[in-house]
């Protein structure tokens, strides 16, 4: 597919058709394996994606601030969970009063101090808001041991607050090999965590885990649902990662070849394109093999960033594209892409046919 000639670069391109499909994937995928899908909105932050996932079974969405939350429960959706521990002051316990005017919110938690704080701050209305305690399955970023999850939960009830289950991302997975060994460890967390709190008296409990490298994975899960977010779109750490293929990228950016550079005779080829880490964000896992891909060109790489820039080398030997040529460039991490623009370009059988909102744009708090 080439860049619609309507589109002016860099700009962000969604190929619908392939969108779609990645969506149908993941839903036919978590309902075979007889387990709840609540994608992470974070990722694409738009209305109208998240009406096709709920439309494709999701139960609710997940996402990561407040203010997404209030505009997807703006947008109309009813059930939504952030996934985060949040440390509730009493402007935030009113944003969440005013949410469960129209939703059905969950929140996280990963400590008794942060529960009781909120508890305190919700007052009477502690009991509308449903509770997970965040659990640590091998990322070591927030969440607790699974030993530590039911005295939380306790606090939490001691606090006003209704808990409903734990949850945790398993976000090593984000390594190569790692998937099937961070899925592993996922599920034994789940599990010492669900028996923990039935010896503790809380049943029935829901056991929220997942992320995009292990969702497809397959096989029995002790999570009762599942979170990934990349998947609408694929990136280019899951295509080094081996999660998704080229033809399962349904977002890229459009950019234009705007110069040629060489420091010598004997160096390779390299050029510069106009999607620079204003676009394209600079994140970079230290195992990833450049800042970026082309879509059309799997042996090149972008090797550095600047604001407006992005510096391409070219295999050796071949002859670099002309000046002006328009290039669809893979992000390493999608999900910052789409939190540097205000709106997206689609694109159906590759033609320009319209734009759609990043309505959660910038809601980090």
């Amino acid at each position: 597919m080439t860049v619609p000639d309507e589109i002016t670069t860099p700009d962000v391109m969604i190929d619908v058709a392939i969108l779609d499909r990645n969506i149908a994937r993941m839903a036919s995928a978590t309902s075979n394996r007889g387990v709840n899908l609540r994608p992470h909105a974070k990722t694409h932050k738009v209305l109208e994606i998240a009406a096709k996932q709920l439309a494709a079974g999701a139960v609710g969405l997940t996402v990561a601030t407040i203010g997404e939350a209030e505009v997807f429960a703006n947008g109309g959706v009813e059930d939504i969970f952030i996934a985060y521990p949040l440390w509730v002051r009493v402007r935030q316990a009113e944003r969440l009063r005013r949410l469960t005017e129209t939703a059905r919110i969950t929140v996280g938690v990963d400590s008794a101090e942060s529960a009781v704080f909120m508890g305190r701050n919700l007052g009477a209305d502690a009991g509308k808001i449903a509770v997970r305690v965040e659990l640590d399955s091998g990322h070591h970023r927030s969440g607790v041991h699974p030993d530590s999850a039911a005295a939380i939960a306790l606090a939490a009830v001691e606090a006003g607050l209704n808990v409903t289950g734990v949850f945790t991302f398993p976000g090593h997975s984000y390594t190569p090999g790692m998937p099937p060994q961070a899925a592993g460890e996922e599920d034994t967390i789940l599990r010492q965590a669900a028996g923990a709190l039935a010896s503790a008296g809380f049943t029935e409990m829901e056991l929220s885990g997942g992320s995009t490298p292990t969702a497809l994975l397959g096989g029995e899960t002790a999570a009762t649902e599942l979170r990934p977010g990349v998947y609408v779109f694929g990136d280019a750490q899951q295509l080094e990662l081996e999660r998704c293929s080229p033809e399962d990228i349904a977002l890229t950016v459009a950019s234009t070849v705007v110069s040629h550079h060489k420091t010598g005779p004997d160096e390779p080829g390299r050029f510069i394109i106009d999607a620079g880490s204003k676009i394209l964000g600079s994140d970079r896992a230290p195992w990833a093999t450049g800042y970026g891909r082309l879509l059309d060109y799997p042996a090149a790489r972008i090797i550095a960033l600047s604001e407006h820039h992005a510096t391409v080398q070219w295999p050796p030997g071949a002859a670099l594209p002309e000046r002006g040529t328009r290039l669809r460039v893979i992000p390493n991490h999608v999900c910052l892409t789409m939190n540097l623009v205000d709106e997206v370009s689609l694109v159906r059988e590759g033609s320009h046919s319209g734009t759609w909102a990043v309505a959660a744009r910038g809601r980090n708090n």
